[in-house]
């Protein structure tokens, strides 16, 4: 039996090629020995679909085992580097009686740095940070301890080069700017004479929990959508809520004493000067001026958005008013001016192109390019001067739903305050909670939300690449391998918005995929495995049970391994605790035979041999008589 290692670390340092040769070599050899018949057994590097946490060698072997009868085997070989991680420890375990020989595809004192991660965070709070333990380690050659550069690469920041000793635990901050999965890139420079660059790269990923929400929501009236907004936020555990409406305005004066009123005083200053960049986002629903708020806290307002806040302003008919919030401070950043035009009558919102790419409005239920299969609205502000993204919009193409960046900050205007018929199920209602919801989350910058972005996801042994984007077509995406191969990935459009491809039976490591200005990084496999612990060739994993049965290690890498391997002698015995030689590998000789039927013939039967019997005694009473 012939068990040949394909595992990752098999796949570095042209060991993939030496093994090929030398199986087929060994194959030759092998068919030239009289009576003798080979098995060649794989031992991949995945197990079903998953990858294997190592190389399982004998594992492999034990199954094969099961199909050979034991007095019919001569022996094993196996093709590895010798980084085996299931040697049995008693090799009374395999049953085994015949020597096992190993053909190293490496060579005596391969030298090699890794990174290692010791220990790192599973999650941590969006804006915080937590740190990370990682040691760089030299095997084989000069493993002295000496001063080396680390890069540091968090996810959308420069990177940072740190000094650090070989050997010696290091601590690495992993900062947490959004929720989702986070991603620090390692990679420690390369060592002179190193066996491979592929260990000296480690990716940190740990999922970003936000903290409660802070969401100010501001009611410029009571009205019959005002529950809806309170609902939808209240349900979500992770959303704090601040709501004020707006009951009593200053210019109300019906004689009421203050004393005897049981409304609490708006506190202005402390929402709006004080606190404003506690808040993750501002709604603005229904409201328009009314003395309330003054002009410099709307512009506090305004500068919050460019310096990375958040405001959703549902308007009413107000907004085409002169009292609307376009003509306060506000203007700067709406993204849509009121033309003074309010349009009452039945319609049903519609998706733009547009809106069936954006992750804030693609996909929502019950929309259908011809009718989506809504409920009717029945008001709409008309606008013009409309930046941004339109993304669903009302009777004679009017925008209903404008999306538009300010400076660091986003900013939405929904023209209609009839979201709550939607709500309440009126002509078939609509989806408003996922709408409202998902128009939350992308005002807060959630990942998962981004027109423009570029993932690449790890899944077992296969690698995910997804592209979202608002443009008709995407450029192929540029693929870096944990050995450093670079490829193209041309993706697929599996829904509008959104292209993808599939890498199957991808390498154990990071890959890197670049798509014009966006990058992203992935781990395949388990992001601390076994595998590229150790990648030195070596036979010392396996001494134990080549001692144990007789058999011997062969280096087999080196110069000759540019040309066909030079194989040991192949030599037949009957036994022998010592089954090798420098230059030799022996096999057991088994004569093994297999019977296959037997007949029995009777040579004396009837009168015929009856009468050549009675013949033969009266010759020899002949004889006898003479």
């Amino acid at each position: 039996i012939v068990v040949n290692d394909e595992s990752a670390s098999q796949r570095l340092a042209g060991r993939k090629e030496l093994s090929q040769r030398l199986g087929e070599a060994l194959r030759t050899k092998l068919e030239e020995q009289p009576g003798l018949q080979t098995r060649f057994v794989r031992s991949p590097a995945t197990g079903g679909a998953a990858p294997r946490d190592g190389t399982l060698l004998f594992a492999d072997l034990s199954r094969a085992l099961a199909e050979v009868p034991a007095n019919q085997l001569a022996g094993v070989i196996l093709i590895t580097d010798g980084q085996v991680h299931d040697v049995p420890a008693n090799i009374a375990e395999l049953g085994l009686d015949v020597p096992v020989h190993a053909l190293l595809t490496g060579k005596p004192g391969e030298f090699d740095r890794r990174l290692e991660i010791v220990k790192a965070p599973r999650f941590g709070l969006v804006g915080g940070t937590r740190y990370a333990e990682v040691r760089v380690v030299d095997t084989g050659g000069d493993v002295t301890a000496k001063t080396v550069k680390l890069r540091i690469s968090p996810e959308g920041e420069s990177p940072i080069t740190r000094e650090v000793r070989t050997g010696e635990i290091v601590q690495v901050p992993m900062n947490f700017p959004h929720s989702g999965m986070n991603i620090v890139e390692l990679e420690v420079e390369e060592a002179e004479g190193e066996l491979t660059e592929t260990n000296n790269r480690a990716v940190l990923a740990a999922e970003g929990v936000r903290e409660n929400l802070r969401v100010l929501l501001v009611s410029g009236e009571p009205h019959a959508g005002e529950r809806v907004w309170r609902n939808l936020l209240k349900s979500d555990a992770a959303v704090d809520l601040v709501h004020f409406t707006i009951l009593r305005p200053p210019e109300k004066q019906d004689g009421t004493p203050i004393n005897q009123l049981s409304l609490i005083a708006f506190p202005t200053r402390e929402l709006f000067a004080e606190k404003l960049d506690d808040f993750d986002l501002i709604i603005f629903d229904r409201y328009h001026r009314r003395g309330v708020l003054p002009l410099l806290y709307l512009d506090n307002v305004a500068s919050y958005v460019e310096d990375g806040g958040a405001v959703l302003v549902a308007s009413g008919e107000h907004y085409a008013t002169p009292t609307s919030l376009y003509r306060t401070p506000l203007s700067h950043i709406l993204p849509a001016a009121p033309t003074g035009r309010v349009i009452e009558e039945p319609y049903r919102p519609m998706m733009t192109q547009l809106g069936n790419r954006h992750p804030v409005t693609r996909g929502l239920a019950g929309a259908t390019p011809a009718q989506p299969n809504w409920g009717r609205w029945f008001r709409i502000i008309e606008t013009s001067d409309t930046e941004g993204s339109v993304l669903m919009e009302g009777p004679r193409q009017t925008p209903l739903l404008v999306l538009n960046r300010q400076g660091e900050g986003r900013i939405a205007l929904l023209l209609s305050d009839h979201a709550w018929l939607w709500a309440r199920g009126f002509d078939g209602g609509g989806p408003y909670t996922d709408l409202l919801r998902r128009l939350a989350h992308w005002l807060m910058k959630e990942p998962d939300l981004e027109e423009d972005s570029l993932r690449a996801i790890g899944r077992g042994d296969e690698l995910l690449i997804e592209r979202h984007s608002m443009s008709e077509t995407v450029p192929p995406v540029e693929l870096t391998s944990p050995s450093g191969e670079v490829s193209e990935m041309t993706l697929q459009l599996t829904s509008p918005g959104i292209w993808q491809g599939t890498l199957r039976q991808a390498d154990q490591g990071v890959y890197r995929a670049k798509s014009g200005k966006l990058n992203a990084v992935a781990h395949v496999g388990q992001v601390s495995t076994r595998e590229f612990s150790r990648i030195t060739a070596s036979d010392e994993l396996l001494k134990p049970v080549l001692e144990a049965t007789g058999g011997g290690a062969f280096w087999m890498g080196g110069e000759m391994a540019e040309a066909i391997p030079e194989l040991p002698r192949i030599a037949r015995l009957r036994s022998g605790n010592v089954m090798h030689g420098s230059d030799w590998m022996g096999l057991k000789r088994r004569d093994a035979a297999l019977t296959k039927g037997r007949r029995l013939i009777p040579l004396f039967a009837g009168f015929a041999a009856l009468a050549l019997l009675l013949g033969m005694i009266a010759a020899m009473w002949f004889r006898e008589g003479r």
